[in-house]
């Protein structure tokens, strides 16, 4: 597979959650970077945006495995990967999986647990893999958690741990749609009780296990310049070098951001990776990983107008 047929598979895929999802275009293009990419998404919203329903639908297109798990504050580690129990008829220990064990996991509301059953996403997240009583078990290549959490409502929350923050490729804010969007959500949904499934929708599988992994292959073979891979250390150096952030993205996030650029090129029908690919994907890629400095806290700033900021100031290479 070549980078024209990447992209005409993602043009397929945006049709397919059309059908289903009205706007929300941005989004679906950083899920489908972060797919080729072998990233995770952490996506941040008011509740009635479709987080959920966009992660339903973007799983069915590509015919991936797709598990759901509701966050709850008594939610334990093992409910998540699974645990040994003994089985009385054999007097032996059998291991049931828990819902970790797919290629699509939706952690919804992943803010809503203590930090210490986030932490059971870590391994996974990482190396793709869990460990259970001192044994690992390999998950899928296609392994790709797609978290939500609600930034309206803190009460019973508990804030995701940098270290978790900087397993997510991208966190994605959406907002409420235009007043247009929303007049069609309410036309083609408002006469329509309970959840719609994608299926019922017309969204239809675009992809094949065999298609997603040449795609992988294609995103592998882009090029990336060395002016590209100073341009990407400018930028990650340089939130570590400003006084409005008290810490600034890791070396993890530098190889993150050029390996997203190489996948939003193919998705562009591209071999080679150019600046525009770079500073599109920025925002989204460092506004979690870096911290507000006291001084910016009480100014009031946001990290994404910091992060604009230095996009801004870099000198991107011709």
């Amino acid at each position: 597979m070549n980078v024209a047929e990447v992209k005409a598979l993602a043009d397929q895929v945006r049709a397919e959650i059309g059908k289903a999802i009205v706007g929300q275009q941005e989004t679906i293009d950083l899920l489908l970077t972060a797919l080729f990419a072998r990233g995770h998404v952490l996506l941040e919203g008011p509740p009635g945006v479709a987080k959920t329903y966009l992660a339903q639908c973007f799983a069915r297109t590509l015919g991936l495995d797709f598990g759901r798990i509701q966050f709850t504050p008594d939610l334990m580690p093992a409910d998540i990967i699974g645990a040994n129990v003994f089985n009385f008829q054999t007097s032996s220990f059998s291991l049931t999986e828990g819902p970790l064990f797919c290629e699509l996991l939706l952690a919804d509301e992943i803010n809503r647990t203590p930090p210490k059953t986030q932490a059971a996403l870590l391994e996974a997240m990482q190396e793709r893999r869990v460990t259970i009583d001192g044994k690992s078990r390999q998950l899928s290549d296609r392994f790709m958690v797609v978290a939500t959490q609600n930034p309206l409502e803190q009460q019973g929350t508990y804030p995701l741990p940098e270290a978790q923050l900087d397993r997510f490729l991208f966190k994605q804010t959406l907002g409420y749609p235009n007043r247009e969007e929303e007049r069609r959500i309410v036309a083609e949904y408002g006469m329509q009780s309970g959840h719609s499934d994608p299926a019922e929708r017309g969204v239809a599988r675009v992809a094949t296990a065999k298609q997603l992994a040449e795609a992988h292959k294609a995103v592998a073979a882009v090029r990336l310049t060395d002016e590209i891979v100073d341009y990407v250390l400018d930028l990650v150096r340089a939130t570590r070098e400003t006084p409005d952030l008290s810490s600034g993205a890791s070396p993890r996030s530098a190889a993150q951001l050029a390996l997203a650029a190489r996948a939003r090129a193919a998705l562009d029908g591209r071999d080679y990776v150019i600046p525009d690919d770079v500073k599109a994907l920025a925002l989204p890629l460092l506004r979690h990983r870096v911290i507000l400095s006291p001084a910016a806290e009480i100014d009031g700033r946001r990290a994404d107008q910091i992060i604009a900021a230095l996009v801004d100031l870099a000198a991107a290479p011709r």
